[in-house]
């Protein structure tokens, strides 16, 4: 298997195309290796091999799906250090982070998916009537760089046992964890045409993928901006369109509560994986009268935890941005924070030497700035005061996304604040997440749901028979 191939039908194939895409190191801006854009043909091969190979699929057992979804799984679970790897050498994360949480996060939702579908009724009657459930047909998995196995799995694991077939557009700038994904599912033996990747660009081989008439659903995970695109994108011929989009997310913390696990909480989502996480509590909300309790308890945190260095070297916490572009966005944005009067309590600047490295940087601000508005998707916090809990709970709402959020505080007041936050997801003192349980958003963060049972049914049309 070669790197400047597609994966098309069970086979790995030559693009019809001769353009290529570097794949850069973004610790040390050295292209390591290179991987050929898809051209329309090419996409028309895959939508063509999926199409067809849904005739024989959809009418699987969904006993014989998991059978060949936990060879995928325990492929994924033998090459757990190859793909760590491969993540910390084309988006820069830190080996720390790649090996506990990027290359184990898809075998725990994977597992929780396949426990769960086990006893889930494809077929039932209501009273007379029997119901039917099975997959749409051919799926577009158009996939993002920041979390580049898993946002792969949750939408082929859910469509595949579904009954669908999918084709996969992985990002530019990570495609070559995509790459050994498709190795392993390639090792695993699933039936040609079920699984497909082209690799190639978003506003190309992306669009045309999301536009190309015999897909059936388009499953997006990114911008809000570009997932607005998706849906046009869906409307000429009224596909099924699951969005996975953008956040701007609070952590409220209410007096009586642990100020140092909020401040932690908050952090680690900043700067693990350098922010570029779309959960990131990027809002830190505290009182008026504890706003100098905060700064010192960030400035702790900043001294005992963060090591900013070489992604592959244990210690290191925060390596570099994906690319110099997102490198560039997000010192934009600090630029703009500055220039809104926004007060820098840590960072705010662009670290020399090679590699798109950005200072972690903490802001005092208000919530109606662009800073706390947008997401930046780097390493950047806003601490943001507020009066009462009302106004905490205005504030925490009082933004376009809703995609995640926590609370920290006495319990029982803090499940009351976390039950009024318009989001789809908050963790109420530190409490776990379940791979089981949804995840989404409310607002412009997205549409559908993933993870469980519940990633399922969104790749699911219902029919009824009435006998």
């Amino acid at each position: 298997m070669s790197k400047s191939q597609l994966y098309i039908n069970g086979e790995w194939t030559d693009s019809t195309g001769n353009e290529t895409a570097d794949v850069i190191n973004p610790a040390t801006e050295e292209v390591i290796d290179t991987v050929p854009v898809g051209t329309e043909e090419d996409v028309d091969k895959a939508v063509a091999a999926a199409k067809e190979a849904f005739k024989t699929w959809n009418k699987t057992s969904i006993e014989e799906r998991i059978e060949y979804m936990e060879k995928v799984y325990d492929e994924i679970e033998k090459h757990q250090q190859e793909i760590a790897d491969t993540i910390v050498s084309e988006l820069g994360t830190s080996q720390t982070f790649a090996e506990n949480n990027q290359a184990p996060q898809p075998l725990n939702e994977m597992r929780a998916t396949l426990d769960e579908i086990k006893d889930y009724e494809f077929e039932y009657y209501e009273d007379s009537a029997k119901i039917i459930k099975e997959g749409y047909g051919v799926v577009a998995c158009i996939t993002p760089w920041n979390y580049p196995i898993n946002q792969i799995q949750r939408k082929i694991t859910p469509a595949i046992l579904g009954g669908n077939t999918v084709v996969v557009k992985p990002p530019t700038n990570t495609p070559l964890t995509a790459i050994l994904y498709a190795k392993l599912i390639d090792n695993a033996g699933l039936p040609k045409g079920v699984f497909n990747l082209v690799t190639g660009s978003g506003s190309t081989t992306g669009d045309y993928l999301s536009k190309h008439e015999d897909v059936d659903v388009i499953s997006f995970t990114g911008s809000t901006e570009v997932g607005k695109q998706m849906y046009a994108n869906a409307s000429d011929h009224i596909k099924q369109v699951v969005l996975e989009l953008g956040g701007k997310s609070p952590l409220v913390y209410l007096k009586g509560g642990d100020l140092k696990a909020a401040v932690k909480q908050s952090m680690d989502t900043v700067l693990n994986n350098q922010g570029q996480t779309c959960t990131a509590l990027t809002r830190l909300l505290v009182p008026e009268d504890e706003l100098e309790d905060a700064k010192q308890a960030v400035l702790d945190y900043y001294k005992e935890a963060v090591v900013i260095g070489d992604p592959t070297e244990k210690e290191t916490m925060v390596g570099p941005m994906v690319s110099e572009d997102q490198q560039q966005t997000v010192l934009d944005y600090i630029e703009t924070g500055k220039q809104e009067g926004a007060e820098i309590l840590v960072g705010g600047g662009k670290i020399d030497g090679p590699g798109y490295y950005v200072e972690p940087t903490v802001f005092i601000a208000d919530n109606n700035m662009t800073i706390s508005q947008e997401e930046i998707f780097g390493p950047v916090l806003n601490i943001i005061t507020y009066k009462d809990k009302e106004e905490a709970i205005e504030l925490a709402n009082d933004v376009v996304y809703g995609l995640s959020g926590a609370v920290v505080g006495p319990q029982e007041e803090a499940e009351e604040v976390a039950a009024q936050l318009r989001t789809g997801n908050i963790i109420v003192n530190g409490g776990e997440r379940i791979a089981k349980a949804p995840f989404g958003g409310y607002k412009q963060s997205g549409r559908g749901r993933e993870n469980g049972i519940y990633g399922v049914e969104d790749y699911l049309e219902i029919k009824s028979l009435f006998l």
